[in-house]
């Protein structure tokens, strides 16, 4: 053949390492932002959550208790932030360095359930669980009020703007509004007005105070005669009221006459715009999903105004994050602090710039990967279940527990809409794959056991008629078939979209036309249930993943089993063709992620970036980079890392060249500290290998575990750094963690703490090392349970067939 028409050499992948999380950083609780508007402050347990607003970036504030946060606060002049926690410590930080400067008792007998600073940031106040107010000078350090006389918990604490009355506003469970002077420390009056919690106080002068209530209400104040002047309905419970500002035009929210204006946040999910003067509703946003009803998973908590950024943010109850032009409530961003059990994930957009996410919710998310924006789509009535994205990368297919199918496209502006609906399924939509060279078709499959084939018309793919798409179009299958017996898990269209194959819970994989559904083959050979089928990009060949902990590779002409992967320890529950259909990527159901080299059977790499299964596993269209979607909440980014490792160790094989004394170390570790091996270094040319051949032949020797630790203890410092990198390489692989064990025990037997403190590299090798050792304790505490348990049948056996031989000598 002419040169020009040679296929480009493939380069195989031998590694990948992460390049981003999106993981939880809010889990309920006050959200606060800096007064530039560029940080905001998000608690999520035992730790605060610190996110760039712009880029989404964020670090944590980390607790050493170990305690939830109950509350917190930042200063106004964004310098002191103090957090209070379960374990009645307040820590105050210099957040800008995630350094805790000061921790003091709270003196509160149970945790803090507010918190406020005082106009001048040297004033705090600590609400308590206890039905206390304690108040602190930050300056001197020291409790300076101690106000009782609340009854419950107060959940609410403002001082007056005003810094010269001295006064600090409260609230508790019994609905009404104290206000506490502090020259006196007494309570100088008491608001009553509202029949539910008082939720927020905003002051609007000197003299005018608006309270909102859970009773569906707002009142406004007159701090002079201390009465109430006006009571607005709201017709829903509100979590917050926010003033607009005199200065600036609000038109476009109603806003035609000067005078008092604030914005409600509540159960309803959406904004209103409230007039003081005649208590009317001026504007009301329009509802952003289809269900008008009153849902409690899509109310309001919080709302704030951002001066500096002309925003107003609302947080959600569903922990999503809103940024909204003040002026015309126009979104601007949206950021998801928790995404609960991710069940798929798929790389959106032509570039791959989005990832769309299926959450345990009917709502799905689409993230901005430069930004961390992130769309909520309404749609689904039920959980959303798996997604499939066309090959051009702007359209995409969910399906669900509402028996329902749908197709979203993304316009030129990221923004993503419904295009088309498809019912038909009598249960749970569970799997779903597009067509790959067109988007002509898509597949289905359901709890109900079924295959359904349906068409897309070509009004959805023309882009000029999609532009004029204002409903979703219904679409009908074309094909239904009868599939299997149990649960299709998976299904897939060949690249030249004439095939289907599906995997079911009936431990089969199966062969399908796609034209008519017709059945060419059946793949038999897995022992469990098949999670996870794939077509090769350049093969006739199907990869299939199982429960039983194995990938398996068919012959799409003979329908036989070509080659077998093992090495998951729990259920392989997704596969990819990565490095041009030359690798495999797998994920379990343990967490971790194995990249394997179909022509050699081997696994090159294990990783460990998950802490529970994977459930969703896609590369992007340039094949370096891969997304991992798992029950523990996290969304994981991996870049191949291959060209970059080997230009290190080229780099580091060149430094030791010009460098012989530095280099002979590894040489040393090898061949002067464990002398046995210097026949084998040659013959196989790699450290590590020989190392492990060395360490495995002296532990089979009845002596084996003394011989091998004389050798290890003669070892120089250095020496003994190289081999704890072999170590940390060995122990990824069930097989070969007994050497591994050996050798760490003997390092850890012979050296101080403080000498292994020293060694270089020791903090990774120790985080590499945990994760594996605790998995490798695990399953041998299994055997050894399961080890138990048969000598256990064994004895009763034995003792019953000796009782048995007894009668029958008798």
């Amino acid at each position: 053949r002419p040169a020009a028409a040679l296929p480009l050499p493939v380069s195989f992948s031998s590694s990948y390492a992460v390049s981003r999380r999106i993981e939880p950083f809010y889990k309920g609780g006050r959200v606060q932002i800096t007064r530039d508007g560029t940080f905001m402050f998000c608690p999520c347990g035992p730790k605060l959550s610190v996110i760039a607003v712009e880029t989404g970036a964020l670090h944590s504030l980390q607790q050493d208790d170990e305690e939830d946060i109950s509350s917190f606060v930042l200063s106004p002049d964004d310098e002191i932030l103090v957090t209070g926690s379960r374990a009645l410590l307040l820590k105050q930080w210099n957040w800008r360095e995630n350094k805790c400067v000061r921790t003091w008792k709270a003196v509160h007998v149970a945790p803090v359930a507010s918190m406020a600073f005082d106009s001048t940031s040297t004033l705090l106040a600590t609400g308590g669980c206890d039905s206390t107010i304690k108040i602190w000078d930050m300056i001197k350090q020291y409790c300076t009020h101690n106000l009782k006389g609340s009854s419950g918990v107060v959940h609410l604490v403002e001082f007056h703007p005003d810094v010269s009355r001295l006064q600090l506003f409260s609230s508790s469970i019994d609905y009404k509004i104290r206000i506490w002077d502090l020259n006196s420390s007494k309570c100088v009056a008491v608001l009553d007005g509202h029949f539910s919690a008082v939720t927020s106080l905003a002051f609007a002068d000197g003299n005018t105070l608006i309270s909102s209530g859970r009773d569906k209400i707002c009142m406004v104040w007159d701090l002079k005669t201390r009465t109430s002047k006006r009571t607005v309905p709201v017709y829903e419970s509100v979590e917050a009221a926010v003033l607009l500002p005199e200065k600036g035009d609000f038109s476009q929210l109603g806003v035609k006459k000067p005078g008092l204006h604030f914005v409600t946040a509540g159960s309803k999910g959406i904004l209103k715009v409230w007039e003081v003067a005649t208590a009317a509703c001026v504007y009301s946003q329009p509802v952003p999903f289809e269900s008008k009803e009153e849902a409690s998973e899509r109310s309001l908590t919080q709302c704030m105004f951002v001066p500096a950024r002309n925003e107003i943010v609302t947080v959600s109850v569903e922990h999503n994050i809103v940024f909204y032009d003040a002026q015309t409530l126009q979104l601007r961003k949206q950021l998801a602090g928790y995404n609960d059990e991710v069940l798929d994930v798929k790389f959106l957009g032509p570039s791959d710039s989005h990832i769309v996410v299926a959450t345990n919710s009917p709502q799905l998310k689409v993230f901005e990967l430069a930004t961390s924006h992130c769309q909520i789509l309404y749609g689904h009535t039920e959980t959303i279940l798996a997604l499939d994205v066309f090959r051009k990368g702007l359209m995409f297919v969910s399906c669900a527990k509402d028996k329902s199918l749908r197709v979203w496209r993304m316009n030129k502006d990221g923004r993503v809409i419904c295009v088309a609906q498809g019912l038909g399924h009598a249960h749970a939509v569970g799997a779903v794959s597009c067509s790959r060279l067109k988007e002509s078709f898509i597949v289905t499959s359901s709890q109900d056991c079924t295959i359904k084939v349906w068409t897309i018309p070509e009004s959805l793919t023309s882009k000029a008629k999609a532009a004029l798409i204002s409903s979703p179009e219904t679409l009908h299958a074309k094909v239904t078939e009868r599939g299997h017996d149990k649960d299709i898990n998976s299904m897939a269209v060949s690249p030249n979209d004439k095939l289907i194959a599906t995997g079911s819970q009936d431990r089969l994989a199966k062969l399908w036309s796609s034209s008519d559904c017709s059945l060419l083959g059946v793949f038999t050979g897995h022992k469990r249930g098949i999670w996870c089928v794939q077509f090769s990009p350049v093969d006739q060949i199907l990869a299939t993943s199982s429960a039983d902990g194995t990938l398996k590779l068919w012959g799409l002409r003979d329908f036989s089993c070509l080659k077998t992967f093992e090495g998951h320890d729990a259920s392989v529950l997704k596969i990819i063709f990565v490095s041009r259909g030359t690798q495999l990527l797998s994920g379990g159901s343990d967490g971790l992620l194995k990249l394997w080299t179909i022509k050699t059977n081997e696994c090159v790499k294990t990783l460990d970036g998950h802490e529970d299964k994977i459930w969703g596993l896609h590369s992007n269209k340039q094949d370096d980079m891969v997304v991992t979607a798992s029950s523990d909440s996290c969304i994981t980014l991996w870049k191949d890392v291959t060209e970059i490792e080997e230009k290190e160790a080229q780099a580091k094989q060149e430094e030791q060249i010009m460098n012989p004394e530095g280099s002979s170390s590894l040489v040393d570790s090898v061949t002067v500290g464990l002398p046995a091996l210097s026949p084998w270094v040659h013959t196989l040319g790699s450290f590590m290998d020989s190392a492990f051949l060395f360490s495995s032949a002296i532990l089979k020797e009845s002596d084996g575990r003394k011989r091998l630790e004389e050798n290890i203890v003669r070892l120089r410092k250095d020496q003994k750094e190289a081999v704890l990198t072999f170590v940390v390489t060995w122990n990824t692989n069930s097989r070969n963690c007994h050497e591994a064990q050996a050798v760490v025990e003997t390092l850890l037997k012979h050296e101080a703490p403080d000498s292994l403190l020293q060694y270089s590299g020791i903090k990774s090798a120790v985080e590499s090392l945990l994760p594996y050792t605790e998995r490798h304790f695990q399953r041998l505490s299994r055997l050894l349970q399961a080890s138990m348990f048969i000598d256990f049948m064994w004895q009763n056996m034995r003792l019953a067939d000796a009782a048995q031989q007894e009668d029958v000598t008798l």
